[in-house]
């Protein structure tokens, strides 16, 4: 008997895949506990539509962080800070630093957890990495002055 699951199902698959089980083991335990529907035309109809959407909204995101990608790329962002002797820093620049200036310059939001950034106690000029997306990654320079 052909099933949806609606839920994660030990041994027999996924939340929302279309599997084929015994006729048993649907009747007396997938349907009562409510793990799966019959797969009719409607319950296929759903599915397929969730699955539309979800490819849909995947591609939106994609589309979201290009776009972002193409205004970050090739941009510098100039991060003032306090000197000791010899031009070191006092501590280091952090990614939630060069996060907040580039939401103040280019007002883009950004997750600092997701830059990456050399270790910066010095000035001078540095690039840092931004991964937007599996595969997008935006590379812009921080440049550090006193």
């Amino acid at each position: 008997m052909k099933v949806v699951l609606l839920a994660d199902v030990k041994g027999t698959g996924k939340k929302g895949e279309l599997c084929n089980v015994s006729d048993g083991y649907a009747r007396n335990f997938l349907f009562p506990k409510k793990l799966a529907v019959e797969a009719d035309n409607a319950a296929l109809n759903e599915l397929k539509n969730r699955e539309e959407a979800k490819a849909h909204h995947k591609q939106e995101e994609i589309n979201a962080a290009k776009e972002t990608a193409s205004k970050l790329e090739g941009k510098t962002v100039v991060i003032k800070a306090k000197a000791g002797a010899g031009g070191r820093l006092f501590g280091s620049v952090t990614t939630k630093e060069i996060a907040a200036e580039i939401k103040n310059s280019l007002k883009i939001e950004i997750d600092r957890k997701k830059m990456s950034a050399p270790d910066i106690k010095n000035f001078g000029e540095y690039t840092a990495e931004i991964k937007l997306y599996q595969g997008i990654v935006a590379k812009v320079t921080v440049k550090v002055t006193e």
